[in-house]
């Protein structure tokens, strides 16, 4: 009988370590009280796998160790402390937790709603440690009939959403992400426009942070809300920007804040503490009994199934066996999935269905080419983790149709992808090639042949084809103090034009906004890769 080595490096929840002490096929060791040089040093070399949480850096030193390693279960949802790259490397896959401490999440953003609405942890204060009773103070305000602005509809959004509206509240749901019936089909309201968020009395966001949602709301939406809103943040630090958050309590803009989440942790010394008009915690988000219960289960299950090889479930990355493959599939994997992360940045709205197409000898590996192409498409978009485990799962969950197809050899490329990727909005197709130098190259766009590099901030501008609209758009650009690095440029037969533009700096929502005003344009998109 082949005995597996876990090792559970940090504490866990008893019902996680019985699961792994009951299994006659596991080698359990228990090394959480480990000094961790020790830790390395004697123990993870023979492991096979290895439970973490937040006290064991995943470092050099540590994955150097790690020689019989399959995979490591990050026992939560963050992996700050993980060095994916170094793991995937070695061929160790990373795999965490996410969905365990959704209800926690979920109750404390009520929480959070509630201590806002009623000042409870002030009122709290005044009596028990200031022993003042002074009740007229402490006047707060009902939730009922209030409008609350919900910015992202996942596994906590939509669960807060439905707590909420028990108090009758108004919900409003931003997510372009989703089909719009997972909102209406709760009697809620489902908005396109951020604007009808920033008019809500209280707003919560639940989202990923990414490079689309940092400082998400800032300065300028600050402005657009409605005196006295109240906002929530239990999701991610940076979320909100901090300074705008500040000066809008300071200035009473915003009423209440609840914030559990900061940029930088732990924020003993945060300006933010200073007010007497927000509610702070720790990031708590996981600290209920339950969630430690149901992170420790879940992190010990997927370690026996990772050990044996039955499954890698929320895996983080996963090594290709290359021993399978010829050597020139793996970057035309890697590109497909810059590509579905290009489209979905071009067509930023629900994904109902991605076709992956190859021609030549790449057109006998489109099957797997179509994970790599769903996982680039849907990571940034989605409030769930997205790996090459679980995007079929997850796709099919939210009926994205994922088809791929083998075509014969192309007339100009050794080898060519087409990945067309249809949203709600509409369609978008890219083709793509890798020349003999390695260089990746973009072929041909929603039917215009151009020629584009495939990296950097790329701004995709469509026209009439008119005079004048280049000299345009570069004016525009200067104005803005955007560099242009590189200008493509393809015509097709129905008078219309296409430019891509590869920028130096970040292109803002002014220039873009200026960028569509001009009179040729028929769309421009901004992607970053």
């Amino acid at each position: 009988m082949t005995k597996y080595t876990v090792v559970v490096c940090d504490h866990i929840h008893e019902s996680g370590l019985k699961i792994l002490q009951d299994d006659e096929n596991i080698n359990f060791v228990m090394a959480a009280d480990m000094d961790k040089k020790e830790l390395v040093q004697n123990i993870i070399p023979t492991a096979d796998v290895a439970i973490t949480r937040s006290s064991t850096d995943v470092d050099a030193r540590f994955i150097a160790a790690a020689k019989n390693m399959k995979a490591i279960v990050r026992a939560g949802v963050g992996v700050d402390n993980v060095d994916i790259e170094g793991c995937s490397k070695e061929g160790i896959i990373v795999m965490n937790v996410p969905t365990a401490n959704t209800i926690a999440a979920v109750e404390l953003t009520m929480t959070h709603m509630l201590s806002c609405m009623r000042m409870f942890p002030y009122s709290h204060d005044h009596l028990k440690n200031q022993r003042v009773w002074k009740r007229e103070k402490w006047y707060g305000h009902e939730m009922k009939g209030k409008k609350l602005g919900v910015i992202g509809f996942g596994n906590i959004g939509s669960r807060v959403a439905k707590r909420a509206a028990s108090f009758e509240m108004e919900i409003i749901a931003y997510d372009p992400y989703i089909h719009p019936s997972k909102v209406t089909d709760c009697d809620m309201t489902y908005t396109k426009s951020f604007e009808d968020i920033l008019a809500c009395d209280i707003i919560t966001i639940h989202t990923p942070k990414n490079q689309e949602t940092l400082n998400m709301i800032d300065e300028k939406e600050i402005a657009k809300m409605k005196d006295g809103v109240v906002l929530i943040n239990c999701a991610r630090g940076g979320l909100y920007n901090e300074e705008a958050l500040y000066n809008g309590l300071k200035s009473k803009k915003i009423r209440f804040a609840g914030i559990d989440v900061f940029n930088k942790e732990p924020a003993t010394d945060h300006p933010l503490l200073d007010l007497d008009n927000i509610c702070v915690s720790p990031h708590l988000g996981a600290n209920t009994f339950e969630s430690q219960y149901n992170i420790g289960t879940q992190a010990a299950t997927n370690a026996l199934e990772a050990a044996k090889g039955i499954s890698f479930a929320h895996a983080m990355n996963l090594p290709i066996d290359e021993s399978k493959i010829p050597s020139f599939v793996k970057p035309f994997l890697e590109m497909g999935q810059k590509i579905g992360f290009l489209e979905s940045q071009m067509n930023k709205s629900q994904i109902i269905a991605i076709k992956v197409s190859g021609h030549g000898e790449i057109a006998n590996y489109v099957e797997s080419l179509s994970t790599f192409v769903a996982v680039g498409a849907m990571s940034q978009n989605s409030g769930d983790t997205i790996n090459y485990v679980n995007v079929d799962f997850v796709a099919k969950e939210k009926g994205i149709k994922i088809e791929s197809e083998s075509l014969g050899d192309s007339s100009v490329y050794k080898n060519l992808i087409t990945i067309k990727l249809t949203t709600a909005e509409g369609t978008t197709t890219i083709s793509a090639t890798i020349f003999d130098d390695g260089v990746q190259r973009i072929v041909a766009i929603d039917g215009f042949d151009i020629e584009v590099a495939l990296k950097g901030d790329m701004i995709l501008f469509k026209n009439s084809d008119v005079p004048g609209v280049i000299g345009s758009i570069g004016s525009t650009l200067a104005k803005h103090n955007v560099n242009i690095a590189d200008f493509s440029l393809a015509r097709n037969d129905n008078a219309e034009a296409l430019a891509v533009i590869l920028v130096d700096n970040a292109v803002n929502d002014e220039t873009m906004q200026e960028l569509t005003s001009l009179d040729a344009c028929l769309g421009v998109n901004y992607a970053r890769l």
